[in-house]
């Protein structure tokens, strides 16, 4: 029997929970749309500040524990069932103002955990004490800094849509130059950046691709040779100078003096465009305050993090938080910077500040900031047109991570974004900079968070006054909506604690080059990044990890003495415990970041990219059609609908997205069923020409209409996130399994066969063919020695023809490899495998694969 007044409470219950979704769903967001109608860029920066302001009686409000702790966890769930109904309800328009009352609770209770901190937690009793309590405290502040410049970029992301060529006369459009700077990459990596560049759907006399080689001559003579034929073949301009005087800002400088396209679009030479490119960004310059539009880097091999952790593309990569959240939001406040790749620039503008800058490393940040500085305006467009290479070694990566936190540091150091008054920028634009310029210095306070438990557990040193249920109180609102703030515009580009290992892995190293730029910006020169390595077993790199190594130990010693702790000084339980905890945390993550360094084998000779290609198989003067999985330049997995009577040795097409095709002969390597009708099919492709390389080049990377990367699909999950970390050491030291042996891949035949053997014919049947190797049926009893025939590996003689009556059967010599009795009545028939030896390829190879696409 129901209970009516249940029902009653159930009902009303129901619909608080409905008006709670309907105001944080349609009414906050049709709110902020009201004051948004009414306020442009500059006027949302102030009403944000002035709603900080108002919040101030919130902030220093004085509360006891228990009380805190209750609106702590009042504000925890909240924050929670935001997330939750932003995820179920929210569309962008609507997300993205949950987004901004998320930040409001967020700094809100961001600043009461600093108010807090600042007056009560502060341990200035010793100068051991004070040092650590000061240089914590600031660590924190450093990170509340980044938090807020963080969420002022992200206030509104701005999405773009190209503005279209279609209805611009041809000879009004403006001449581009491509240039691709290179220095001492590989000419192969090189050459497919250059068939790319020249494929870029653009009018032929309104497009020169110019290679801009800085490699020295007397130091790379013969790869400056090797250029040079290739831009002949090719039919792309190779520029050569007598310097490296400011490495690449100087190469393209220097190219700008002697070139006369009105648009210039950079290339790294390890960068292949794709051929919609100059289609898609540059209708933006009909803007003429427009100096350059940025479009997004991309890697199609995975980068330490990914191949060392064996992430298997379940976690975003690095540099997806920058490319798909912050350069969006910078472009919403005309401060999308130039990062040195994948971008189109007006030369004339360019040119106006002195050409491309040369006093940082950064030198594209740089150009960008004066750009802005004039008056100019950015352009950011989120699609991925360029096709590049990650460092494959954590050294490598090192290397790369280095040089950009330098040069940030050094235009910190020099230009001042945030106050310098001679500086035409918005107060947003110095914001913006100031975000990118700070954000290097992460090292020194990453590692004071992985030391400040350690220091209490190991040396008794307490940076914090009185450690326990209190400060977690206020701590954890700051910490868990902070969280929950980012989640709704990174759950897709950055999961959770993975900021942690990317800053960790690179600590030291960030930590002291930002602190030597500082007090020197001259220092240090540009470094090129060395791409295209391979890394062929495992190996740890002890130079790049060192630091991190010792400060693991300590941490991990830190967790051994919490007993000690407990059992000496039973008072101070509550702070032990509250520590302990901190320092598992930060070795977990520790532990993840040092494994990065844990150089893992690259099991394939060329990086797999997950294409769907139209493809269609020739053999036997028949065609079938499938779709590849993945594709390289050296093979491909195919998913048929079908399966196919096929001999070992194929002719493939591959069909890219616009219509450009690549033929290749391939060996089937592997077959496997899927389910009752679709199979994939492993394909190794056979010694491909200098053409049919050249044509894959451009089918696998150029003709591409959306990369598969475009759109990630899988959201964070802290819980999960966590759990994955956790379980890097068993991936990391985990055997890599190799593909399990398939039986040999060949045509299904029944022809009649003759095997000649020490001065007999033996009447055989043909059950399989390839061009490497042959199957034979007959009555094993009517044959001597056998044991011996496949103990020597004897050659013996074939005739092969369809049927008996076959007046010239085809003749061959094989090699037996294996001898095996099938199952039958009589149990006398065996099988024999024979393989065609390969000394007698050019004399036979003709007739073997004639009989392979004709016996049936």
């Amino acid at each position: 029997m129901t209970n009516p007044a249940a029902e009653v409470q159930s009902e009303r219950r129901r619909g608080k929970a409905e008006r709670l979704t309907i105001w944080l769903t349609e009414s906050l967001p049709n709110g902020f749309d009201r004051v948004f109608r009414y306020a442009p860029n500059v006027q949302l920066f102030w009403l944000a500040i002035l709603l900080l302001l108002l919040s101030i009686p919130l902030i220093i409000t004085p509360l006891t524990t228990w009380q805190q702790t209750i609106a702590a966890l009042m504000l925890i769930l909240l924050g929670w069932a935001i997330v939750q109904i932003e995820q179920r309800y929210g569309d962008r328009h609507t997300s993205e103002y949950l987004h901004l009352f998320m930040v409001w609770l967020s700094l809100l209770t961001t600043f009461r955990y600093v108010y807090y901190r600042s007056s009560y937690t502060l341990n200035l009793d010793g100068w051991l004490d004070g040092t650590f309590s000061i240089l914590l405290f600031g660590a924190e502040l450093y990170a509340i800094m980044t938090l807020a410049l963080a969420f002022f970029q992200t206030l509104k992301l701005k999405d773009r849509q190209p503005p279209s060529l279609a209805g611009i006369p041809e000879q009004q459009l403006p001449t581009v130059d491509v240039y691709i700077p290179t220095y001492n990459e590989d000419v192969e990596i090189v050459r497919k950046t250059a068939l790319g560049a020249l494929a870029i759907d653009y009018p032929a006399n309104k497009k020169r691709v110019y290679i801009l080689d800085d490699g020295r001559a007397e130091k790379y003579r013969a790869r400056r040779e090797a250029l040079r034929q290739m831009c002949a073949e090719l039919g792309c301009t190779l520029m050569t100078r007598d310097n490296n005087d400011h490495a690449k800002a100087g190469n393209i400088n220097t190219a700008m003096r002697k070139t006369y396209g009105d648009l210039i679009l950079i290339l790294d030479c390890d960068h292949i465009p794709t051929r919609d490119f100059l289609q898609n960004t540059i209708g933006f310059f009909r803007n003429p305050k427009v100096a350059l539009v940025q479009t997004p880097h991309w890697f199609y091999n995975p980068d330490p993090f990914e191949r060392n952790l064996l992430t298997a593309g379940k976690v975003p990569v690095g540099n997806e938080l920058f490319y798909k959240v912050l350069q969006k939001g910078n472009d919403f406040w005309n401060a999308a910077f130039f990062c040195g790749s994948a971008a189109v620039i007006r030369k004339d503008y360019v040119l106006q500040i002195g050409g491309i800058a040369t006093e940082t490393v950064t030198e594209d940040c740089h150009t960008s900031f004066r750009l802005h500085s004039l008056g100019y305006e950015s352009v950011y467009y989120d699609k991925i047109m360029v096709a590049g290479l990650a460092p494959e070694k954590f050294s490598a990566y090192v290397g790369q991570q280095v040089r950009w936190a330098r040069g940030m540091a050094q235009i910190l150091r020099l230009e001042n974004p945030l106050l310098n008054p001679r500086l035409r920028l918005s107060i947003p634009q110095r914001l913006c900079y100031f975000s990118a310029t700070s954000h290097f210095f992460y090292g020194f306070p990453r590692l004071m968070y992985a030391i400040a438990p350690t220091l209490f557990l190991l040396f008794g040193i307490n940076p914090i006054r009185g450690l326990g249920l209190e400060t977690l109180a206020y701590a954890m609102p700051h910490i868990f909506l902070s969280t929950y703030a980012n989640h709704i515009t990174y759950k897709n580009v950055r999961f959770s604690f993975w900021n942690e290992i990317y800053e960790f892995a690179m600590s030291f190293q960030a930590g002291l080059v930002t602190l030597l730029a500082l007090i020197n910006p001259k220092l240090g020169s540009f470094n090129v990044t060395d791409k295209g390595a391979s890394v062929t077993k495992r190996s740890f790199d002890w130079q790049s990890a060192r630091a991190l190594v010792i400060v693991t130990v300590l941490v991990g010693l830190s967790v051994l003495a919490v007993p000690l702790w407990l059992i000496l000084r039973p008072e101070d339980t509550e702070a032990v415990l509250t520590n302990m905890f901190w320092c598992f945390f930060n070795l977990v993550l520790l532990i993840s970041a040092l494994l990065v360094a844990f150089e893992q084998p690259q099991l394939r000779r060329a990086h797999r990219l997950d294409r769907k290609l139209g493809t269609i198989i020739y053999s036997q003067g028949q065609e079938w059609r499938g779709q590849t999985i993945n594709v390289s330049e050296t093979g491909c997995q195919l998913l048929l609908d079908s399966w196919l009577n096929l001999p070992d040795e194929i002719e493939l097409e591959l069909i890219g997205d616009y219509g450009t095709r690549a033929f290749v002969n391939g060996r089937i390597i592997r077959v496997t069923l899927i389910n009752e009708t679709q199979v994939v099919m492993a394909i190794d492709f056979l010694e491909p020409s200098r053409a049919q390389l050249d044509a894959l080049s451009l089918v696998i990377y150029s003709d591409v209409r959306e990369w598969y990367s475009q759109t990630r699909g899988i959201v964070d999950d802290p819980m999960e996130s966590f759990k994955f970390i956790m379980t890097s050491v068993s991936r990391s030291f985990r055997e890599p399994k190799p593909a399990p042996p398939t039986p040999s891949i060949r045509k299904q035949i029944r022809a009649m066969a003759q095997l000649y053997w020490e001065g007999q014919f033996y009447t055989a049947i043909a059950t399989e063919i390839g061009v490497r190797s042959l199957k034979l049926e007959l009555d094993g009893t009517a044959i001597q020695n056998l044991e011996a025939m496949e103990r020597t590996k004897a050659l013996v003689g074939l005739l092969l023809s369809q049927t008996d009556s076959d007046a010239l059967p085809k003749r061959l010599l094989a090699q037996v490899q294996t001898i095996e009795t099938v199952s039958d009545a009589s149990g006398s028939k065996i099988a024999i495998e024979v393989s065609f030896p390969e000394h007698l390829r050019d004399r036979q190879g003709g007739k073997i694969k004639e009989l392979v696409e004709t016996l049936n």
